[in-house]
């Protein structure tokens, strides 16, 4: 690749980069004698994308409210639009655990898991695949709905959530009510009900369910992120539970108390892009500007790593080496990738 505008770890270098049978051999400044090659004629030329938190396979498995798609032609879609975003290492984020019967994550994920190493054997994907199992707590089906993926080969992240109405991400429940009735297509009534039902869910699994996946990870040498921290007691636990990431900090604190704790803050992409928080949290602008901003995920949108790296650079809160590390380097880091 000549004639490009490299962008390493902390500089961007005008030269060429040579690879030789996949791997990359030298990286050198300045115009090279070369003939063959491809002349990228002055563009940027980045690392692949490592993506570790994104619900896009979820949304190709039901782009409406209760209407499933099958598990192949989601799979090769949800492929195809990660690649075309830059991103070359996704680990497809799937919730596990819902007490609603019409929820995706309320479901066995033994078909798509199947799909999804046919898939891989077969040659048919472009990215590399891992899974990142988000762990549902309040939900009295989480650890049943985890069984397909004990021990699977590509399991490399876990994350422990608790979206109970009224605290972490759904702080506001009036956020919260429009998420639900909008997305999900619920009723008013529908989410009275299960406003309800969340605090006695909450009170009743989530602290078993919380220790049973905490050690699962710890055994198993499984990388453990929290999410949607939101105070400074959520990330004290998160840490003495082995926690290296904190998924969606909700608050300048808890990610100021996640940094102090030598936790990596993960923000979302389409948090830069749109200016703010969709749930009306902290803006991950905000964190990069304090110096708190870690690793960005694509979250819902896969184009929205290279638009909030671009965004970030032209506000002048980062570097562009500075942008990409946190859609590169770090992610990759923080998952234990490190071939």
């Amino acid at each position: 690749f000549k004639n490009a505008r490299v962008v390493l770890g902390d500089e961007v270098l005008q030269g060429s980069v040579q690879v030789i049978d996949g791997r990359i051999a030298t990286i050198d400044a300045g115009p090279t004698s070369a003939r063959e090659g491809i002349d990228l004629q002055g563009d940027y030329l980045m690392p692949g994308f490592v993506e570790m938190h994104t619900d896009n396979f979820e949304r190709h498995l039901m782009p409406r409210p209760k209407v499933q798609w099958a598990e192949m032609p989601a799979l090769l879609a949800h492929d195809a639009e990660v690649a075309a975003a830059g991103i070359t290492t996704v680990f497809d984020a799937l919730g596990v655990g819902d007490a609603d019967p019409d929820s995706l994550r309320g479901s066995t994920w033994d078909a798509v898991i199947h799909t999804l190493d046919t898939c891989t054997q077969q040659g048919l994907l472009r990215a590399d695949h891992h899974l990142h199992v988000r762990c549902e707590l309040p939900a009295p089906n989480t650890i049943e709905l985890f069984q397909p993926f004990h021990d699977h080969p590509r399991l490399s992240l876990i994350s422990l959530m608790d979206h109970t109405p009224g605290q972490r991400q759904w702080e506001n429940i009036d956020v919260a009510r429009i998420y639900y009735t909008g997305k999900k297509g619920w009723s008013h009534e529908k989410f009275e009900r299960q406003v309800a039902l969340s605090g006695q869910l909450q009170e009743r699994y989530a602290e078993p369910h919380r220790a049973w996946f905490v050690d699962y990870c710890r055994t198993h040498g499984i990388a453990l992120a929290s999410h949607d921290d939101t105070t400074e007691a959520h990330v004290q636990q998160a840490h003495a539970e082995g926690a290296s990431m904190s998924e969606f900090p909700t608050t300048l604190l808890a990610a100021h108390t996640a940094h102090a704790h030598g936790l990596l803050n993960v923000m979302g992409g389409p948090n830069v892009v749109r200016g703010g928080s969709h749930s009306g949290n902290v803006a991950a602008a905000e964190l990069a500007r304090h110096g708190l901003l870690d690793i960005l995920s694509s979250d819902y949108v896969p184009g929205s790593l290279l638009g909030a790296v671009m965004r970030l650079v032209d506000e002048g809160i980062l570097s562009l080496p500075q942008a990409v590390t946190t859609v590169s380097h770090n992610p990759a880091q923080a998952t234990g990738l490190k071939d």
